[in-house]
């Protein structure tokens, strides 16, 4: 009786475990030779050990050029990722890429368009957006549970004002259109606090929630922008992750992994732990 009590406690912890999903998001800063000390070949290794450390599932990047993306790529064992450079739609640009563990995930169509109220199809800059802005998504199916959900990545203008606006508008229409009934994880840099007019659209829009706002447990040490550590704050969340029903969040936390005093990126990664 001992056994069989042990057998079936075993297989419900299982059961749990298998209805829980790590999912994050992480601006890792583009590769440039102006980041003198905090250069991408000295702290690729340091950024994609902390992902795996911390059990990343599926995430999304922001400011990823082509070969950030492929050396991440060969870094994550079992992962792969969507996602295309937004200024023409290959490999040029930032990627706001998707990157999921192919164990775990089996992607059954993406895209990416332009954040834009004139062509979302093709490369341009929308409202008053100072750069080509996109999103990236996918519709993925868990292979634990067969069920499926939609995940969309983004990296909204640090400028534009109406285009972060629209822009979050444009964002849950295409959320509909590409899976109507699904699930949502948005996930994204927003260059938007939680106190901005573009959050508001998103976190009062009555379709996504804020994970922050939902946890049962936060961690949140400080900002989610660091700026190679001289921008810490107490307090500011400009990276953040969105969902819809029937998820439900466990945990918050903004991953504040540091090595040699040195930061992975000029951003810390946020990830939350979600159930079904």
């Amino acid at each position: 009786m001992k056994s069989l009590f042990s057998l079936v406690l075993s297989f419900c912890v299982y059961c749990a475990a298998a209805q829980e999903m790590n999912v994050a998001t992480f601006n890792i800063r583009m590769k440039t030779n102006a980041d003198t000390g905090n250069l991408w070949d000295d702290r690729k290794e340091a950024l994609t050990q902390l992902i795996r450390f911390h059990g990343f599932d599926i995430f999304g990047i922001q400011e990823g050029f082509r070969e950030q993306v492929q050396d991440m790529q060969s870094a994550l064992p079992n992962f792969a990722f969507v996602g295309v450079g937004r200024d023409d739609g290959k490999s040029a640009g930032e990627h706001s890429a998707i990157f999921y563990d192919t164990k775990r995930f089996k992607l059954l169509k993406d895209g990416t368009f332009w954040l834009s109220a004139t062509n979302t199809a093709q490369p341009n800059k929308g409202w008053d957006a100072v750069l080509p802005r996109i999103c990236t998504w996918g519709v993925f199916e868990d292979l634990e549970n067969g069920k499926q959900f939609i995940f969309m990545n983004t990296h909204f203008d640090h400028v534009g004002v109406v285009a972060r606006r629209e822009s979050a508008k444009l964002i849950l229409n295409k959320a509909k259109e590409f899976a109507k009934d699904l699930p949502l994880i948005l996930t994204g840099d927003f260059n938007i606090d939680e106190h901005n007019e573009a959050y508001f659209t998103l976190a009062n829009s009555g379709v996504v929630k804020d994970t922050h706002g939902l946890a049962k447990f936060v961690y949140e040490p400080n900002s989610t922008f660091n700026g190679w550590g001289k921008s810490l704050a107490p307090k500011g969340r400009i990276d953040h992750i969105f969902i819809t029903a029937p998820f439900t969040v466990q945990r918050y936390g903004i991953l504040t992994d540091t090595y040699q005093g040195k930061f992975p990126s000029d951003h810390f990664p946020v990830k939350v732990v979600l159930s079904w």
